[in-house]
């Protein structure tokens, strides 16, 4: 696509330009702050359980609050809903999800600030089936569809309704998926057929997502969405969020980076976390990567781009080549910062995976076990584990060179030094001391991988800008991501590091990430209120931000929804039940759905599923073929690791003897 224009600006922040959104008292895009929402999950015809959730939501930040209506009897019923929230003082606006039922949702547009629809289901029925049409065949399809949607947006435009037309990855029509393929421009045109009957009437009132559980996907989708907009002339909001992320640091981190990654460049007028948790849990993430863009702007002048390689729309990695295990074909590599510390033992490196066995004198190597330690000035005086590298001050270094052990050099310690390792030298690099002398030096040093940093406000944008101009330079030599961060709890540095360093990771930049503590390190347990984070934790980030962002893959990866009315079945149990079977699978991806909405489509990104199709009933799925249909719950567990053997993907959980 010769025009790839997706934000104002790659180097200097700013918010998308957005149409105003009322929806109820509380307006959305155009000047107003980026609103935080989520959604019950509480059954929607148990109006006081569906309330006492809704009041813990708001109560905890929630501004917008979204409830199921799967049928014209839950849609009628939030009338019910919204009486007792504004009888207890509450008039946040309510906002009524739709999936295969229009008649409630023409039923709940009359009672709520805002309903949601899914064109992939709204008319649709997805069979999964590979059908040709004809251009004409295919006009008269979007046709069809204007018929069952035409009622909707007339009653949205006589009682003032906003609506939302929220596309998901995994639940494209057949006919979408015939033309488009399983891609972002099919999530965009799934969406822009429905806009455009909107428009057609004369109806604005619109705000529009591309939700899928893998952030690639999610990322690409909302450029390219914004793109088609301003080629025809629309500035309506974007509803930001990774859907099905599922729970705990996993699900906060695939959220951050997928979410954080479109904030960065000023998109986004609205987000929901979705975590497979009680959704007021859901508002204290959203509201850490809101609240970093409230002071944005005005952050230090970062050179302006006259060519961009970087392609928006697709992923492609940069090319470069390999400086012993780091950049070519090797996956990014992870450097944990031990600086700080008094000294360096082998019960810390207990923390970064590896377990040394005293009576055997070995080490055990975990799937998490760091490449690197940079240990900067400090001496090791015990043997390390053989896959472990040391990165030491050149001051140091230049003195011992010790096996394993790699110089960390500054520029000018490059430019005047001589004796470097004849292997891998690290070269500590910020924007302004990247110039066209060190990058020709660079070109013709095939030794030498970069350690970036930023203590930019707008850090991504100055870190892409380095990217840029090597990229322009035609510079292969490998790149490490480094951020240090100081005065945030564990849970908000791992927010924060998901999304400057995601950011870049989903664009095919970055060899290898370093997240470091400023405040220090605290031991293995921490509390969530402490501003500092244990190196466990750390290290535990970095390799959850290489999975999110799909560059390195070492743990089971679970796409389980957020939970709603439709939910079948208890999801946070479910989930921790199957993840305890099943966590050692490392690469296998496994969708648990609460129910056949967010069923196959949902999980077109999984191996193996596990979804609710009725009280007690489960059906397992093999990609998006049904495997086993409407079994017992407590046959369920045993049945999808027979089904994960029988393909061939299970292996025995490992038994460590120490």
């Amino acid at each position: 696509m010769s025009n790839s224009k997706y934000c104002n600006s790659l180097t200097s922040y700013s918010r998308r330009e957005s149409r105003v959104v009322n929806i109820g008292e509380i307006p959305m895009g155009g000047n107003h702050p980026i609103r935080v929402q989520s959604m019950t999950t509480t059954n929607t015809m148990d109006t006081m359980a569906t309330v006492e959730q809704s009041i813990r939501m708001i109560d905890a930040g929630c501004e917008y609050v979204r409830i199921t209506a799967p049928s014209k009897k839950e849609a009628e019923n939030l009338a019910n809903i919204k009486k007792e929230l504004q009888k207890r003082g509450y008039d946040t606006p309510l906002i009524a999800d739709i999936h295969f039922t229009p008649n409630a949702a023409e039923v709940a547009a009359r009672i709520v600030e805002k309903v949601r629809i899914n064109p992939g289901n709204f008319v649709d029925r997805k069979k999964f089936e590979q059908i040709e049409y004809t251009d004409a065949e295919y006009d008269g399809e979007i046709q069809r569809i204007g018929e069952r949607f035409l009622p909707l947006v007339n009653i949205c435009k006589e009682y003032g309704t906003a609506m939302r037309i929220g596309t998901n990855h995994g639940s494209l029509s057949d006919r979408i998926l015939s033309r488009y393929g399983d891609t972002p421009m099919g999530m965009v045109e799934s969406a822009m057929e429905f806009l455009r009957i909107c428009r057609a009437e004369s109806y604005h009132q619109i705000i529009l997502s591309m939700k899928s559980s893998n952030p690639l996907v999610m990322v690409q989708a909302y450029r390219l969405l914004v793109n088609r907009m301003d080629a025809e002339g629309m500035d309506y909001p974007l509803h930001l969020g990774v859907t099905e992320a599922g729970e705990g640091e996993d699900g906060r981190i695939k959220s951050a980076l997928g979410i954080g990654t479109l904030l960065e460049d000023g998109l986004g007028d609205t987000i929901r976390v979705s975590l497979t948790e009680e959704p007021e849990y859901e508002i204290p993430v959203a509201k850490t990567l809101v609240d970093r863009y409230t002071k944005r702007s005005g952050h230090d002048e970062i050179p302006k781009i006259d060519h961009n390689p970087i392609l928006p729309f697709e992923y492609q990695s940069r090319k470069t080549h390999s400086v012993l295990n780091i950049g070519g074909e090797n996956v990014p590599r992870v450097i944990n910062d031990l600086v700080l510390l008094d000294a360096v033992t082998p019960k810390t490196l207990t923390e970064l995976g590896y377990t040394y066995f005293k009576k055997e004198d070995k080490w055990g190597i975990s799937d998490l076990a760091c490449d690197f330690i940079d240990i900067g000035k400090k001496e090791i005086d015990f043997e390390i584990p053989g896959t472990l590298g040391i990165i030491q001050a050149y001051s140091v270094w230049k003195y011992s060179k010790k096996d394993r052990h790699y110089p960390f050099l500054d520029v000018d310690e490059y430019l005047d030094g001589t004796g470097f390792h004849p292997q891998l030298n690290m070269l500590y690099m910020t924007l302004p001391k990247l110039t066209d002398e060190i990058i020709t030096k660079i070109n013709n040093d095939s030794t030498i991988v970069l350690f970036i940093d930023t203590y930019n406000e707008h850090g991504m944008a100055e870190q892409r800008r380095m990217f840029i101009k090597l990229m322009n330079s035609g510079c292969a030599a490998p790149v490490i991501i480094g951020r240090a961060y100081s005065d945030l709890t564990p849970e908000d540095l791992q927010v924060h590091a998901s999304t400057d360093m995601g950011a870049l990771l989903v664009d095919g930049l970055g060899d290898g990430i370093y997240v470091a503590s400023e405040d220090g390190l605290s031991d293995v347990t921490y509390t969530a209120t402490e501003r500092c984070a244990s190196l466990s934790s750390l290290n535990s980030t970095a390799f959850g931000i290489l999975q999110a962002s799909r560059r390195r893959i070492t743990k089971t990866e679970y796409i389980s929804c957020p939970s709603c009315g439709r939910t079948l079945f208890d999801l946070q149990e479910t989930t921790a039940r199957i993840r305890a079977r099943t966590e050692h699978l490392k690469g296998i991806k496994i969708g648990i759905m609460g129910c056949i909405v967010n069923g196959p489509g949902e999980m077109a990104d999984a191996d193996y599923g596990y979804v609710g199709t009725g009280v007690g009933k489960i059906t397992l799925y093999k990609g998006q073929e049904v495997v086993s249909k409407n079994m017992a719950t407590e046959d369920a567990d045993e049945a999808l690791i027979q089904l994960i053997k029988d393909h061939g993907d299970w292996v025995e959980p490992k038994t460590v003897n120490s």
